[in-house]
């Protein structure tokens, strides 16, 4: 009997602080679902990076398919952060994407397509020459990106077999 006394008023007491909680608490433990979203400059341009290394190793090995595969996802990239980020911290990010990027991006492309793995070389080459470009003119100078050295992933084939 004591036992269930004791239950009673504890679940009483647990009901009245509850009860009395204030709203504000309850309005800050909302799930960030209910929030919007804006990923960040950096948040697009780490997978971007990436996918400029995974299309180097893609393109060398003649994998045309995962080539044109990577280059689109760096197109959409690109368009995620001219779309969510245009004036980053005063830049003109989407400008900056169109004017110079984009028109590097479309070589790489006609490379992909003609299957040359000599001019797929020279437009990766300038591409990622415009990458640092955009960087260096938006004050990041100090991202310099280069040609990758070895596979971002070792659980990959860039190799067509």
């Amino acid at each position: 009997m004591k036992n269930t006394h004791i239950t009673a008023i504890l679940l009483l007491t647990m009901s009245l602080v509850s009860a009395h909680a204030d709203p504000q608490d309850e309005a800050t433990k909302a799930p960030l679902a209910n929030e919007a979203y804006t990923p960040g400059l950096g948040d697009i341009m780490g997978p971007i990076q990436m996918r400029h290394a995974k299309l180097w190793f893609a393109g060398a090995n003649k994998n045309w398919a995962l080539a044109a595969y990577e280059l689109d996802e760096i197109k959409e990239g690109f368009g995620d952060a001219a779309r969510f980020q245009p004036d980053f911290k005063g830049r003109p990010v989407a400008k900056m994407v169109e004017g110079i990027i984009e028109p590097k991006l479309a070589v790489v492309e006609k490379a992909i397509v003609a299957k040359s793995q000599q001019q797929f070389t020279r437009a990766f080459n300038q591409l990622t020459k415009a990458c640092n470009a955009c960087h260096q003119s938006a004050g990041y100078g100090f991202i310099s990106i280069q040609r990758p050295t070895q596979p971002p992933y070792s659980n990959q084939r860039f190799k067509v077999e």
